[in-house]
């Protein structure tokens, strides 16, 4: 079962796409000592948040290898402790990596009958989640290209659908910030992935000079017409780098290219990182709805969880 914890340092609220600027960080000491014992992005804890914590009780989760074309990169993998073979949700991490609240996602979809994994895209680079200046994590997510991380995920999921325990007929993706905007891309490169849900992931490019803004990066509006699977976007009314005209022109493009299963919610009052437990930005009644619609989504759309009894 889930579980609330109490407390938790540091005062922060991220409410922009893949992270936040300096100005948006104050993170004390006891902050950075309890995020770092927690296990959770130390650039991101919040004083106001009470993360979700799922244990592993009937659950097999692991740190697993994953190889690429060029080396092995961790994933982390939760799975129900039973035989046969388990619908898979793959999880995309925000720019903070693969730390607890991405755990813990995974542990809460394998507690449904998911098989659920978590790869580290930046593991070239660095780990985002033990460093606490934010233009270190914008240095480490950069250099990881899209065409790198499109690799690595295409690596993952062939190594899950080759697993005992996975049935590679049921693929989903699911995304959150950064990963949001990866999970669109799943939808539209992978033939193998049936549904997709983006947290809050970056729908237009932003501006040459920011945060990800290369040239060479493409982003849903450019390629809404090539979804191979329905996407279901989850985005926040009051998001501070997303901002509402992006969400009515990829709505837009989505219907000018006839994708009538893909969608997007907007909850109005809610700011960027709304299912994040662990930030200031958390929205519960929000990411429950989220969470319940995404399910839905993989439901209706082939990938539904398997009930089991734990051996």
């Amino acid at each position: 079962m889930a579980a609330r914890l109490l407390g938790g340092p540091a005062v922060l609220n991220l409410t922009r796409p893949e992270g936040s600027r300096p100005e948006d960080f104050h993170l004390s000491r006891r902050g950075l000592a309890a995020a770092l014992a927690g296990g959770y992005a130390l650039t991101a804890f919040s004083a106001e948040a009470a993360p979700i914590a799922t244990d592993a009780a009937g659950l097999i989760a692991e740190t697993v290898e994953v190889w690429t074309p060029d080396r092995s990169i961790p994933a982390y993998v939760a799975r129900p402790r039973a035989r046969g073979r388990f619908p898979v949700v793959v999880v995309i991490s925000e720019v903070f990596g693969v730390h607890e609240y991405i755990r813990d996602i995974c542990r809460r979809l394998a507690k449904l009958g998911y098989v659920a994994v978590a790869a580290d895209f930046f593991v070239r680079a660095g780990d985002p989640s033990k460093v606490t200046d934010f233009a270190e994590v914008r240095r480490l997510v950069s250099e990881s290209s899209e065409a790198e991380v499109l690799s690595d995920l295409s690596s993952t999921l062939a190594f899950i659908k080759a697993q005992p325990y996975a049935d590679p007929g049921k693929i989903a993706v699911t995304g959150f910030c950064w990963g949001g905007a990866v999970a669109w891309q799943a939808a539209a490169r992978f033939p193998d992935v049936k549904a997709a849900a983006a947290w809050y992931g970056r729908l237009a490019a932003p501006k040459p000079g920011e945060f990800l803004g290369e040239a060479d990066r493409t982003w849903p509006i450019q390629f809404a017409g090539q979804l191979k699977a329905p996407v279901l976007g989850l985005y926040a009314g009051k998001d501070q780098g997303i901002p509402l005209s992006d969400v009515e022109a990829m709505k837009a493009a989505l219907a000018a290219a006839g994708q009538a299963h893909s969608s997007l919610v907007v909850y109005p009052d809610s700011q960027h990182g709304f299912h994040a437990d662990y930030r200031a930005s958390y929205d519960e009644a929000a990411a429950k709805d989220g969470w319940a619609r995404m399910l839905a989504h993989f439901a209706a759309n082939g990938v539904k969880p398997k009930a089991f009894k734990a051996s």
